[in-house]
């Protein structure tokens, strides 16, 4: 027997639960079993007859917008966080975890979630009149550069860290400001008060637990106030002045002290070779004086003689006057005066001058004085 056919005391077989119809399956009948298999899912019956149509087909669009509630509700649960920012959650407002980068998922309406950019660089300018150690007024210009460091602390500890950061900041620059001196504020000490200040200023904000992390400071100008800025400026004119003196003096000091120190070194060369020269001079005729005295000790006579001579020419050659002494009262005898007056002495090879040579006309006047010293020894 087909399934369709009529049977079992005139029951319908038709397993779609239609009447005596005969036909295809209605999509009505369909539907009534989808929404039965729906209801039976989400925990509700439905009735007879024509309420139980009406209550299928509500009960057909309450389960898909429950459905497609849900699809959207798990949907909004799904975030990114980029490589650079830090998630910190909250559930029904209490701190409940923090999310590193990543595809993440928190149950919406439940969970709250905050996100930190951690690696951006934020700055904060700051400028006042600051009273310095030694009383004086300097206007400073300040910038702070920070960065998130814990952002469970940036977002819950405190309720604006930025401005305790400004405070923070104010207060550390006054701090060391106070403890330094105008001129090193304006100067050469700018470097060292922007070292400082770091390192206080990040001592506040951990104890404050900002969870800010602050990078460099920047003293990014310092001068005096308006009012005191000419007088201000001669003073560092002055201090210029001062300076520019110095290295004048250092570096004429540079150039004496080398070339006197080269000097005295000279001097002391020169004595030390003068010494020698004077030393080795006297040695020199100490043995010439030994090797003439055994000379004259052989014949004395004749030493005595020739060296009664050379002192005289030694003399002589010094001189331009000229000692004539012949007996026999006015004999007149020519020599070639103006010639021996005009001949200039001449300096040996050793460096003593040589004694003058008189031309061949003097050779009478020599033989002359000759034998009036021999007449004089014989005396």
């Amino acid at each position: 027997m087909a399934w369709n056919e009529p049977g079992n005391n005139g029951n319908q077989r038709d397993p779609w639960g239609g009447g005596g119809d005969q036909g295809p399956p209605d999509l009505d009948e369909l539907m009534r079993s989808i929404n039965k298999k729906l209801n039976g899912l989400f925990g509700s019956t439905g009735g007879k007859g024509g309420s139980s149509s009406g209550n299928s087909g509500s009960g057909n669009i309450l389960g898909l917008l429950l459905l497609a509630i849900l699809v959207i509700w798990f949907g909004l649960g799904i975030y990114q966080v980029n490589q650079q920012e830090r998630a910190v959650v909250l559930r029904f407002g209490k701190f409940y975890d923090t999310v590193d980068p990543g595809l993440q998922w928190n149950p919406p309406l439940i969970d709250e979630v905050f996100k930190v950019n951690v690696t951006r660089v934020r700055s904060s300018t700051h400028n006042g009149l600051m009273l310095t150690e030694d009383e004086n007024i300097v206007n400073v210009d300040l910038s702070v550069q920070y960065t998130v460091g814990d952002s469970r602390d940036f977002l819950l500890a405190v309720r604006d860290p930025e401005l305790s950061l400004n405070h923070a900041a104010e207060s550390a620059l006054r701090h060391v400001v106070g403890s330094s001196d105008m001129h090193s504020v304006l100067t050469d000490g700018r470097e060292n008060i922007s070292v400082e200040i770091q390192a206080r200023l990040q001592s506040y904000l951990d104890n404050y637990k900002t969870g800010i992390q602050v990078v460099k400071v920047n003293i990014e100008e310092t001068r005096p106030p308006r009012e005191v800025q000419a007088a201000f400026d001669d003073v560092i004119k002055a201090r210029e002045d001062e300076q520019r003196v110095k290295n004048e003096a250092e570096a004429y000091a540079n150039g004496i002290v080398p070339e006197a120190r080269g000097t005295a070194q000279r001097l002391i060369e020169e004595a030390n070779a003068y010494k020698q020269s004077v030393v080795a001079q006297a040695i020199g005729q100490a043995a010439r004086f030994e090797k003439l005295l055994a000379e004259y000790k052989r014949a004395p006579k004749v030493t005595r003689e020739r060296l009664y001579i050379e002192s005289l020419e030694s003399v002589m050659s010094n001189s331009s006057k000229v000692m004539v002494d012949v007996e026999g009262g006015n004999n007149m005898m020519y020599l070639p005066l103006d010639k021996i007056v005009s001949q200039s002495p001449s300096v040996s090879a050793g460096g003593q001058q040589a004694p003058m040579t008189l031309p061949a006309q003097s050779n009478d006047f020599r033989g002359t004085i000759n034998t009036d010293s021999r007449r004089r020894e014989g005396r």
